[in-house]
């Protein structure tokens, strides 16, 4: 019986076809299988390629996406310029490591690799950022070429780089208390960096900035040649007079430019920040940050003399020939005022300058009254928050109810407290011919600080005051900050330090306010030494430390300045014209 008939009779189980027609449907069927598994390995290929590309190019977490890749459209800060175009700040570009935690394979084996390349790294903070399900981590800031290219060849994965701006000032600390300082993401903290930032910066910050065109540079009205010599008088002298701090200015009288500002202790703004050796932060050292010329208000003593008698001039109750009473002590309020110098006798107020008369200057307040005044200190921005483009300003203190006693007192310097800056900007209208102008520290504002500048006294009175500054320069105690052919004229000023609300007595706050040339004033010079112990030829007062350090600006500056000397007759220059 054949095999057919069989299983049609439900002999056999199942149904043997021949070999030809069996083997032809079997390929049929691996061909059939084996197209599957190209086609899902096809796909699995495409999966992976597409995501590769993913992460390569669309992909990018928002932390790293918000990273630009060409330095080109990084956040960018402008070049800082002096008024000449010398540079004073600018970027440089660097290059960060960072890491996606998401991508890395191996965080131990990874943490290891780069301690070898990178130094005190933090193993169990890298550890914990390389852990983490977050998309972006920062590893490293700003390192150096051959650190990125030893990473490279490392080739960790999960392990990347990104440019990025470094602010670089190549004066160092010459000029930090102008210029300020940024952050490691290139943000304006203080100074003329933060200005900026406060002027629009930070706004084009926030969105990218991603205008590849370089930003206009921000050209200061300082010069750095003379920023140079101020900064090396001012550290001479902390060191040379033992002090705990001293700043100096120079200020254009006509247009209210700061030429020159330094305050110190200071720092370097290329590393505003220090570590001691047991990793904690250097709190002394960024006590350097404090600016005093500008962000501190201070008692400034007989320098305000200057405004006293320029006040009576300008009100009318005197004149330089007008004689007051001061053989005695001047008794006020339960309180009595004594000359340090005192002379016995009456005096002109020539005579109530050059010797410094704490009751000739308290009888001229007195006679102007003291509404009067305010008004005056008011108009020449004693009394309000100096306005300036720095943002470490320093408001003055003033006594809140004015009284008879509190007239007398700020009259010769006691009782008020201005910032140095502050008071040289106000001492400029009593040289220039009576214009007060706020300071500025950007350039080419000559014009615009012309038409803003208000009279606040006489021209006349101005003379009058000019004649008094080089009668006290020649025959007073401003000798010691005279520079042959230059014409310098001040006051000095010698102050009670206060601490913690009291008067020391055995500390001074010493300054002096100069200009030159007194028969056409061209710049004003403010000094300031905070609690010196010694002094040229011993002494500790301002004659003996803030004058000369005056002198020594001015004999150094005056001729990059363009200020030619004259050694002509004093007498003939028409200090009483303008």
């Amino acid at each position: 019986m054949s095999l057919i008939a069989r299983y049609r009779r439900g002999t056999v189980g199942y149904l043997v076809l021949p070999a030809k027609k069996r083997s032809a449907k079997t390929s049929a069927r691996n061909r059939q299988r084996v197209g599957l598994l190209i086609v899902a390995f096809a796909i699995g290929y495409a999966a992976i390629a597409v995501r590769l590309l993913q992460y390569g190019y669309f992909s990018e977490s928002d932390a790293t996406a918000s990273i630009p890749r060409s330095p080109n459209i990084i956040a960018s800060r402008p070049d800082i310029l002096d008024r000449n175009g010398q540079l004073i700040a600018t970027d440089i570009n660097l290059i960060s490591l960072y890491a996606e935690p998401r991508r890395v394979v191996d965080a131990n084996e990874a943490i290891e690799k780069l301690a070898s390349v990178v130094p005190d790294l933090d193993w169990a903070d890298l550890h914990r950022k390389l852990t983490s399900d977050s998309g972006f981590q920062w590893i490293r800031r700003q390192l150096t070429p051959r650190q990125e290219a030893e990473i490279m060849r490392l080739g960790i994965p999960g392990i990347g780089f990104r440019p990025e701006k470094r602010r670089f000032y190549p004066g160092g600390p010459v000029a930090s208390h102008i210029v300020g300082h940024v952050n490691i993401d290139n943000q304006g903290l203080a100074g003329i960096e933060r200005y900026l930032d406060r002027q629009g910066l930070a706004d084009l910050r926030g969105v990218g900035l991603t205008d590849p065109t370089q930003l206009e540079p921000v050209r200061l009205s300082i010069d750095l040649r003379v920023q140079s010599i101020v900064h090396n008088v001012v550290s001479d002298a902390l060191r040379n007079y033992r002090a705990e701090a001293a700043g100096a200015v120079v200020i254009d009288v006509d247009t209210g430019e700061v030429l020159a500002m330094a305050s110190v202790p200071d720092y370097d703004p290329n590393e505003p920040s220090r570590r001691l050796a047991d990793g904690t932060i250097d709190r002394d050292y960024e006590k350097g940050w404090f600016n005093r010329m500008s962000n501190s208000a201070v008692e400034m003593g007989s320098t305000f003399k200057a405004f006293t008698l320029a006040m009576g001039i300008d009100a009318g109750v005197v004149n330089l020939n007008s004689v007051v009473d001061a053989s005695r002590p001047l008794k006020m309020g339960g309180f009595i005022i004594r000359d340090f110098h005192g002379r016995g006798r009456p005096l002109t107020i020539r005579e109530v300058f050059r010797y410094s008369s704490n009751i000739g200057t308290a009888k001229v307040a007195d006679l102007v009254g003291l509404e009067s005044h305010q008004q005056f200190l008011f108009r020449l921005g004693l009394l309000s928050k100096m306005q300036t483009e720095l943002p470490e300003i320093a408001s003055p203190a003033a006594p809140r109810n004015w009284k008879k006693i509190n007239s007398a007192t700020i009259s010769f310097g006691h009782g008020l407290a201005t910032t140095p800056l502050q008071t040289a900007a106000a001492a400029a209208a009593l040289v220039n011919g009576g214009i007060f102008r706020h300071p500025t520290f950007i350039a080419d504002s000559g014009r615009r600080h012309q038409i803003t500048g208000r009279r606040v006294l006489q021209a006349s009175t101005s003379a009058k005051v000019r004649e008094l500054f080089w009668y006290n320069g020649t025959q007073g105690s401003g000798r010691n900050a005279q520079v042959a052919g230059f014409d310098v004229g001040g006051k000095t000023g010698t102050a009670e330090k206060v601490i913690n609300g009291k008067y020391a007595k055995n500390l001074n706050f010493n300054t002096f306010l100069a200009a030159f040339p007194m028969h056409r004033p061209r710049y004003l010079v403010l000094s300031i030494i905070d609690a010196p112990l010694s002094g040229e030829r011993g002494g500790r007062l301002a004659a003996f430390n803030a004058a000369p350090m005056v002198r020594d600006i001015i004999e150094r500056a005056a001729p990059l300045l363009g200020v030619r000397p004259s050694f002509g007759n004093p007498q003939a220059y028409p200090l009483m014209n303008y």
